[in-house]
């Protein structure tokens, strides 16, 4: 990890380090969210086997397979990613993409939107 040169805070510039296990079912999970629906790194983080391990799927979502279905995850209160390609702004862009409404404030409605994989 690297202090950010932004904010001086802790952030993820690889991969290293993290579960490849852990990694594949995160990427499992992403691949499923359908268009239209969101989830959020903490409940990814928790169907992926590791509950307190939000941020580590942040870092897997910034570092990992681009071929994955990123837009579709969001905080939990339904925030945009502040990380993504472009911003919050590009975050909605890609979201507004596939038909889902974003607020003026980079929101969604988690409420509604939010989405579990089918039980297995």
């Amino acid at each position: 990890m690297l202090l950010g040169l932004k904010t001086g805070r802790r952030c993820w510039t690889t991969l290293k380090g993290v579960d490849p296990e852990f990694r594949a079912r995160v990427y499992a999970i992403v691949a499923q969210i359908p268009k239209g629906r969101v989830m959020a790194y903490g409940q990814i983080a928790a169907l992926a086997g590791s509950p307190y391990s939000a941020r580590i799927v942040g870092g897997i979502a910034h570092w990992g397979d681009p071929d994955l279905p990123w837009q579709r995850v969001v905080m939990k209160d339904g925030s945009l990613a502040p990380g993504y390609p472009g911003g919050t702004a590009g975050h909605a862009e890609a979201l507004r993409a596939e038909g889902v409404a974003v607020d003026e404030d980079y929101r969604v409605d988690i409420a509604e939107l939010l989405w579990s994989p089918p039980s297995s």
